[in-house]
């Protein structure tokens, strides 16, 4: 009993160290030897996905979220693009992409046509500003809560396929077969005369035709008599280097440094003016805000430090990183950031990177950096104005929030055109629009209008601090639907803006 009770224990002494032998093989076998400094692993982990994983792996898949997950460890703006995001992010700012070539607005639950882009097929076939989208090809997109992103991935598509757009004009249902083309996108917004001899010129984005359309406007403001322009670079996210650095030479001398750029891999590259630019004697004022990023920060940069222009707002966004694009086979790609820009001062334009990095604009409202000059510092980077312009706290009652959330005045824009298309739509001349609007008696139909639909009524004292912010905005979202367009837009809203007043005060 002893002698049997020895051998077995003696033979699961045995087994025991087979299995820790064997367990010990299976370890090292999966135990994949790497260096910190190679890329090795990730071709490692790819192999052993292929060969080990339970189910069968989709490897495009994989590969996307691969490349975007590595890019994403780098900095905040090195990015990978999969095939439809890098051809939407090419065409925006190549200045063209394949539509119908129609603006829209979704004030309630319906798309509302807000412009007819000149030249687009829209246009041709016979497209209005007010024509209400209830159907794209059999897709009803009118009353059914429908993404607004959505309606515009389902109308855009290749140059030459069509697209049944049916729309409601009044009482009537028009389908329209629209055949889609190329559709220009353009970076000035808007350019006009705000006094006898001072222009003003909304520049959205740095595309490859903003030298181009910046040229135009600017030699037709110049030839009615400009001789101060205010350059709007407020929200202007950037876009391409070279034009930023073509804008800046248009106002610099020769030799002037315009920016340079810098990196591990990328020695010292400076960008100057050429001295031949036509508007070197033009005066310049720019409008900035913590919107203005990139290309905005050069420009404005520039012409700052070489004492062309004074500039009026905040401190701008802080994104001074250069990016080069890379190109995969199966049309993705990535952009990776290869050096800083400076200013010609030397100052970085680039923000510290921080683990809240895409909520740092928030982080500036908490500081008070929004309302105090003094809470603005150089080494937070971004772009310091010469006029500290607050943001203003004190116009925006409850009656007006209340009526932001709702998107009130915008669909009470869109409901009145309805009743007046016929008159909006033959105003072709600022003066002629401010006289009209003067006698629309908008402010009644828009409390009206308010009341009846969305159940706000204004306090007596609520009305006399929001009164005049608020139908501004009014007047300024009816005037678009005549034919200047956001040239009507922004003029009537300059009236409420106090960055804008502060340029025109000194």
């Amino acid at each position: 009993m002893k002698k049997s009770s020895i051998l077995i224990a003696l033979l699961g002494v045995v087994i025991g160290l087979l299995i820790a032998v064997l367990i010990g093989k299976i370890g090292d076998r999966h135990k994949l030897r790497v260096h910190a400094n190679d890329w090795r692993k990730i071709e490692l982990v790819l192999q052993s996905i292929d060969e080990n994983y339970v189910d069968s792996v989709d490897h495009e898949k994989i590969n996307d979220a691969m490349a975007a997950a590595a890019l994403s460890a780098l900095d905040p703006h090195s990015t990978y693009m999969p095939p439809q995001v890098l051809q939407e992010t090419e065409a925006d700012l190549h200045g063209n992409f394949d539509g119908i070539g129609i603006q829209f607005n979704v004030p309630n639950d319906t798309a509302v046509v807000i412009e007819v882009i000149p030249g687009g097929p829209s246009e041709k076939i016979g497209l209005q500003a007010g024509d209400r989208l209830l159907k794209v090809d059999s897709t009803v997109i009118a009353g059914v809560h429908f993404p607004q992103d959505s309606i515009v991935r389902r109308i855009k598509g290749e140059a030459g396929s069509k697209v049944l757009v049916t729309v409601k004009r009044g009482h009537e249902i028009i389908p329209f077969e629209i055949t889609r083309g190329k559709i220009p996108t353009y970076s000035v917004d808007a350019a006009f005369m705000v006094s006898d001899t001072t222009g003003y010129l909304r520049l959205a984005k740095f595309s490859r035709t903003t030298e181009a359309e910046f040229l135009q406007n600017t030699a037709e403001l110049v030839d009615l008599g400009m001789k101060e322009l205010i350059i709007d670079l407020r929200d202007n996210v950037g876009g391409y280097l070279d034009q930023a650095c073509r804008l800046s030479n248009l106002f610099l001398p020769r030799k002037a440094m315009i920016v340079y750029i810098e990196g591990r891999h990328r020695r010292r590259e400076e960008f100057r003016a050429d001295g031949r630019g036509p508007f070197q004697d033009l005066a310049l004022k720019v409008l900035v805000d913590e919107g203005s990023a990139s290309a905005s920060e050069i420009l404005s940069g520039a012409l700052q430090d070489n004492g062309r222009a004074r500039l009026y707002g905040r401190r701008t966004f802080g994104k001074g990183l250069v990016q080069e694009p890379f190109f995969f086979s199966d049309n993705s790609g990535m952009r990776i950031t290869v050096a800083r820009y400076y200013t010609p001062s030397g100052r970085c334009i680039q923000k510290p990177y921080s683990d809240d990095y895409d909520y740092e604009v928030l982080r500036r409202y908490d500081s008070g950096e929004m309302v105090h000059a003094d809470s603005m510092r150089i080494e937070k980077g971004g772009i310091l104005p010469d006029v500290f312009v607050p943001i203003d706290t004190t116009r925006a009652g409850q009656f007006y929030l209340a009526c932001s959330r709702k998107a009130t005045a915008m669909r009470f824009a869109s409901a009145f055109f309805d009743t007046h298309s016929r008159e909006l739509s033959r105003i072709d001349d600022y003066d002629s629009l401010l006289g009209w609007l003067d006698r629309a008696d908008l402010e009644r139909q828009f409390l009206a209008f308010a009341k009846s639909k969305d159940g706000l009524v204004p306090r007596p004292e609520e009305w006399v601090t929001d009164r005049q912010y608020i139908m501004t905005q009014v007047q300024a979202l009816v005037g678009r639907y005549s034919k200047l367009g956001d040239k009507a837009y922004y003029h009537l809203f300059l009236q409420i803006d106090p960055t804008f007043k502060a340029a025109m005060e000194f």
